[in-house]
């Protein structure tokens, strides 16, 4: 390993993300960039499953897609903004409903950062850096 991927081990110590998404596609990808960033990832599939990964082990982000199964990422939202231990978590939320209605009522609920489906990688990464305040060389 060389110098600058220790010093980027050293920097995301401790972070952890949360990818609340039930494309596997999406998972893979975003669960290996981040990864390759020296973050903590976990995955959860659902709606249900994510709140309670979140109450379980709260994570430093939550990437949240709107349209899961069993809970949507509106309620999840609204849920996590609500429990005092979990409300500071950053959301960063991530969905292909990118209808002015939406990210008007994703901001409302909470969230710190929409991006819409489909997006660029680097554009995911990059906001998940700078809401957990991680400085990139």
């Amino acid at each position: 390993m060389n110098t600058h991927a220790i010093a980027r081990e050293c920097r995301h110590m401790q972070q952890t993300v949360l990818i609340a998404e039930d494309e596997p596609y999406i998972v893979q990808s975003l669960s290996f960039l981040l990864e390759k960033e020296g973050l903590d990832v976990s995955v959860a599939t659902d709606g249900q499953q994510t709140l309670d990964m979140l109450k379980k082990s709260p994570p430093d982000i939550l990437l949240l897609d709107l349209m899961m199964e069993h809970l949507t990422g509106f309620d999840v939202l609204e849920t996590l903004r609500a429990e005092p231990e979990l409300k500071n978590i950053k959301v960063l939320v991530l969905s292909a409903k990118g209808q002015e209605n939406d990210r008007r009522r994703v901001m409302e609920l909470g969230a710190d950062k929409f991006i819409t489906k489909p997006y660029a990688n680097n554009d995911v990464v990059s906001s998940v850096l700078e809401l957990l305040d991680i400085k990139t060389q």
